[in-house]
């Protein structure tokens, strides 16, 4: 499956749109008045301590305090396969067992936190103690003691391979998760990403002792960079940017951390805008409608709210060709491949509720469950199924880092009472430039 990263800069706005086989399937930005928060290192003052929601709001300096839970965890645990957590026989400096939160937290005390998601709409931002610091190969967590392999690298050779070369550099405290990009990487590279995380922290926990709290004490790469970390494996055949400045720094980026891939860096020479040349704007504007038509004529309702997201499925223009069983399934089987791109190039997380066409057989309501299933493994965010109801209703949830692709280019329409959404005036303000740009 060919894929590929395009990126679109200009001087107040960062565009990135993840490809696969020329397919948009994801879609980020970043603005230069808006601040991405998530994997930020905050040193933070302990506001209020909740017992009876064993939960603690913290002032990191955002305008709404930060919600800590008790049993907050790493983000990266869950791509982790629970055989390769291998627990080292010698002592080794492990965090605080799990106790009740006004056990361990007191209002005033200083923590050290690390922002898992940003602040959502009305919510605050959600922070971990559990600090983990991602590379290229591996995930340094200081405050976690094993190390741990991304279920992805199937060969078992290769992943005893990988962990041997982390248990020869690994500091005296913390633990790594080996990532999938590692399978292959020879000991040098993966040996520069461990000291290069491992001086990264010292660099933290100096700035955490000299500075006061609220105060942000490390800052996440940025949009282009991050994703060039998080999703440039060996699949992807190419980047490709608009803006010679950038292009210079992610080449730069690239030589230091990731020079076997240099060459798959491009700097776009067309005409075209390249979000116009990729098809990229046509899609991100289909994906702001609420209906979203199949090939075959029916047709999804995607529904937005605070709460939760609604997706229903129709079977509009389609009649099918033999009985109405084979109609609702085939119809159904459509929907899932759409809705799980819809899901991904939308950026929908939270609470997700499907409703499918009624299906009268269980074995169709079976297919259909196990259609979703496979597809829901293209999917990089996390995300929990339950199982498929006589009414043809799934619950589901899917990993929320950031907002969707409609929060963060739509406003709540003035018109309707806020029952609706349009284009933001700074969504509008680009797409003029942008035009002008065109002529």
């Amino acid at each position: 499956m060919a894929k590929e990263l395009i990126v679109n800069v200009t001087s107040k706005e960062k565009r990135v749109a993840y490809l696969e086989n020329n397919v948009v399937c994801e879609v980020y930005y970043e603005r230069a008045k808006e601040v991405a928060y998530v994997g930020n290192i905050y040193k933070g003052k302990v506001q209020r301590v909740l017992p009876g929601m064993q939960a603690a709001f913290v002032e990191i300096g955002m305008e709404k305090a930060a919600f800590l839970y008790v049993s907050d965890v790493n983000e990266e645990l869950g791509d982790v396969d629970a055989s390769d957590e291998e627990k080292e026989t010698k002592p080794r400096k492990r965090w605080r067992d799990r106790q009740q939160i006004q056990d361990l937290l007191k209002p005033g005390q200083d923590v050290l936190v690390q922002v898992a998601r940003g602040p959502i709409s009305t919510k605050g931002a959600r922070v971990t103690s559990h600090i983990s610091l991602p590379g290229r190969s591996v995930v340094y967590m200081p405050t976690w003691d094993k190390i741990g392999t991304s279920r992805r690298i199937g060969n078992d050779e290769e992943r005893r391979r990988l962990r041997d070369i982390i248990r020869s550099y690994r500091p005296e405290e913390g633990g790594f998760i080996v990532r999938t990009a590692s399978e292959g990487l020879s000991e040098e590279m993966i040996k520069s990403d461990i000291e290069y995380l491992s001086t990264t922290w010292r660099e933290i926990i100096e700035k955490t002792q000299r500075t006061p709290a609220p105060a942000l004490i490390h800052t996440e790469l940025d949009i282009v960079l991050r994703l060039l970390r998080d999703l440039f494996s060996f699949e992807i055949e190419r980047i490709v940017i608009d803006d010679r400045e950038e292009f210079e720094n992610i080449l730069a980026f690239v030589k230091r951390f990731l020079p076997h891939i240099e060459h798959k860096v491009e700097f776009y020479r067309g005409k075209d805008p390249i979000f116009d040349h990729y098809g990229i704007e046509t899609e991100i504007n289909r994906a702001l409608g609420s209906k979203v038509w199949l090939k075959s004529g029916g047709y999804l309702i995607i529904d937005q709210t605070e709460a939760l997201t609604t997706i229903d499925v129709n079977t509009g223009r389609f009649v099918g060709r033999s009985n109405l069983e084979d109609t609702i399934l085939k119809t159904n089987l459509e929907a899932v491949q759409e809705i799980v791109y819809q899901l991904r190039i939308r950026n929908l997380g939270g609470i997700i509720i499907l409703d499918f066409i009624d299906m009268e057989r269980r074995s169709s309501r079976e297919r259909v469950y196990s259609a979703l299933r496979e597809a829901l493994r293209r999917d990089r965010s996390k995300t929990t199924l339950s199982r498929i109801t006589e009414l043809g209703l799934i619950e589901m949830t899917r990993k929320r880092t950031h907002e969707s692709l409609a929060r963060v280019l739509c406003e709540s329409c003035a018109v309707c009472e806020g029952r609706g959404y349009i284009k933001s005036r700074t969504t509008v303000c680009y797409e003029i430039f942008r035009q002008i740009q065109r002529e």
